[in-house]
């Protein structure tokens, strides 16, 4: 069974009805380590629809959330907004300062400018949730019950956090943080409560009320976060490990949405993803890449099966390069497979059943509409990357396809994965062991350093491939004969093939390229080569 239908039948147990939350702060540009959550969430709301259950799928956008510090991306002008709520604050322009003409004409916040390439990431990956601002549930007051029943319990609750985290908190600590003076978060002590209204001054000199019913200001996360299941009903959220560590805010806010009068929901703690070799992803270190980025190189379900075919509390590691390859491979061989024929195998043990089964539930959750089935293209990456890079025109990687007898039709879906592998080629992220650079002219350097014996290899090289057939079984035979037809050692053969068509020492494999180019135009390459050797 997969694992977001393990969850769901753990849902199914507590209830038939069910919303499902994921959240996240736009705090900065948003990376594929945050698609980790919401994908999970949208399998599992996926999964519990599939089992029959009503599933609300919710995405929570936290523009009340305040701006922690002036990140290395944004201008100097943004000092005066630290501590302000993101969803009130000015989008950044292109130099990193705040927009205020659009900010003042269309009200485009700092908030909408970074959640807004996320969503349409979303939906081209096929996520469609239900979205919850969550500035604008304070200013409506959807907070306000909840609130008044934190304040009013401000010393069960301050209890609570300090019993579970094990950290002390400060002398005046309130479970309402006001607004200040200056529209901000920071710098702020509370004086007095009577509801609706919670008193304060400020470091600034400054004193006044905030009106809890009207959003003023805001619940602290530890808090925050409980309320926003009270009030919308979560009853399943995922999350990341560092919210689900002892201590953390999962274990505080379990006990304190109880304290609020409701009950903690179904919890899914799920690990990082990192960019291989540069650790886990910060948007504000600028060791990211973002989704909308990674949909350029490949399609929306290859990122969907990089989720699905993991276990939550399994680290992923993202691989632009090699791994990207790979993975959207194994999804062409798993689009291929009938896991209904071969589940019919008696003969299968507990084991092979499972992977099976594992299998089929990744490729089920993989695909970008609900209940479609994965087809295969019956053309891998590999080949497609070595086409797309031999081939300038598109019309001319269908007509070799066709030829070999691998494609019989242009499918909107192969013309969609050529486009990305042609950007994807173009980008710094395509693995350089792939990179076919055949050379237009002659590398005099590296031809210098070909001895004697290489140097006659060379034109013996040439001579062969213009009487073997032009394919890629007959060039890779012939490349080795060129040296065994002078009782010399076959490695030398691709040691000169090499030097003369890429002007490297190796490289990927050639016969399957060299028979995607013009022959014409390698021969007269090696005799331009040959030419430089007689000099």
């Amino acid at each position: 069974m997969h694992w977001a239908d393990v969850a769901a039948q753990a849902l199914a147990h507590k209830s038939d009805t069910h919303v499902v939350s994921t959240g996240i702060t736009p705090s900065g540009e948003f990376h594929i380590g945050h698609l980790r959550e919401i994908l999970t969430g949208d399998m599992i709301a996926r999964a519990a629809k599939d089992a029959g259950l009503s599933v609300d799928f919710v995405f929570i956008i936290d523009s009340a959330d305040p701006l922690r510090k002036v990140y290395d991306f944004l201008g100097p002008e943004y000092e005066q907004f630290v501590g302000h709520q993101l969803g009130a604050i000015p989008a950044p322009k292109s130099d990193g300062n705040p927009d205020w003409e659009r900010f003042q004409n269309e009200g485009w916040t700092y908030a909408n400018h970074f959640l807004e390439p996320f969503l349409k990431a979303l939906e081209e990956i096929g996520v469609r949730p239900r979205l919850i601002d969550n500035l604008e549930s304070y200013r409506s007051g959807r907070f306000a019950e909840l609130s008044k029943i934190a304040c009013d319990r401000a010393d069960d609750i301050r209890e609570a956090i300090e019993r579970i985290s094990s950290r002390e908190l400060p002398d005046g600590w309130f479970p309402w943080s006001p607004l200040n003076s200056r529209g901000g978060l920071d710098k702020v002590r509370v004086t007095g409560y009577e509801f609706p209204l919670v008193h304060w001054e400020d470091e600034y000199g400054e004193s006044g009320s905030s009106d809890i019913t009207k959003g003023e200001g805001k619940l602290p996360w530890r808090i925050d976060w409980p309320a926003k299941w009270a009030w919308i009903g979560v009853t399943c959220e995922a999350f990341g490990k560092d919210h689900g560590a002892a201590g953390g805010s999962y274990s505080t806010g379990r006990e304190i949405v109880q304290l609020l009068g409701h009950e903690p929901p179904h919890p899914l703690v799920y690990e990082w993803i990192s960019l291989k070799g540069q650790g886990a992803m910060s948007s504000s270190a600028g060791n990211t890449i973002g989704p909308i980025e990674a949909l350029r190189l490949v399609p929306p379900e290859i990122l969907r099966l990089l989720v699905a075919k993991s276990k939550p509390n399994k680290a992923i590691e993202f691989d632009t390069g090699m791994g990207l390859v790979t993975l959207a491979d194994e999804f062409e061989r798993l689009a291929a497979r009938d896991f209904q024929h071969e589940l019919t195998n008696e003969e299968l043990s507990r084991r092979q059943k499972v992977q099976i089964e594992d299998a089929a539930g990744a490729m089920k959750m993989a695909t970008v509409v609900s209940g479609q089935k994965a087809e295969a293209t019956a053309v891998t990456f590999r080949h497609l990357a070595l086409l797309a890079q031999t081939k300038k025109n598109d019309s001319d990687v269908w007509t070799s396809l066709q030829a070999s007898g691998a494609l019989e039709e242009i499918t909107p879906q192969l013309q969609d994965r050529l486009t990305r592998m042609r950007y994807w080629i173009q980008s710094e992220h395509f693995p350089n062991e792939m990179r076919i650079d055949i050379l237009t002219e002659p590398n005099t350097t590296i031809l210098e350093t070909l001895d004697e014996v290489e140097r006659r290899i060379l034109n013996s090289l040439m001579m062969t491939l213009k009487t073997c057939e032009w394919n890629a079984s007959a060039i890779g035979a012939s490349i080795p004969q060129s040296a065994k037809d002078l009782d010399e050692s076959p490695r030398s053969a691709f040691k000169v093939a090499y030097a003369a068509m890429m002007g490297t020492e190796k490289g990927p494999r050639l016969a399957p390229i060299l028979a995607e180019m013009d022959r014409e135009e390698i021969l007269r390459l090696l005799e331009a080569c040959v030419q430089v050797i007689e000099k």
